[in-house]
């Protein structure tokens, strides 16, 4: 079993920026890959970012690629959201998962452990 649990959401002004973070526990060895999805009151939950704790590699949804950056710790029990000029539209609630996939992805059925989420919040 996989743990995981968020934290770093909160209110913040039109443009301005907020670190995510999610730390792992269990049986993290099996983790190969972790990725940030998202959901807006009355929309579908959508894939934000993922990255490959094995190669580094990443993926960003098209509405945030060049503003947010997904990392990980070097223990790799921990991924980062970095979250730049951010905007009203990125108000949702944010949820951490993990996947034992060694490929970076933002197809949700390769996630198998997720978190409860946190609250992002941009005001206008």
């Amino acid at each position: 079993q996989v743990q995981l649990v968020e934290s770093g959401g909160g209110l913040v002004q039109f443009g301005g920026s907020l670190r995510l973070s999610c730390v792992a526990s269990g049986t993290i060895f099996r983790i190969n890959s972790m990725g940030w999805y998202r959901q807006a009151p009355g929309k579908e939950r959508e894939g934000v970012a993922s990255i490959s704790l094995s190669d580094g590699d990443t993926v960003y949804s098209d509405s945030v690629r060049g503003r947010f950056t997904i990392s990980s710790s070097n223990a790799k029990n921990t991924v980062y959201l970095q979250m730049n000029d951010l905007k009203p539209e990125d108000t949702a609630v944010y949820y951490c998962a993990s996947s034992w996939g060694l490929v970076a992805t933002l197809w949700q059925l390769e996630y198998k452990s997720w978190g409860q989420g946190t609250q992002v919040t941009v005001s206008s």
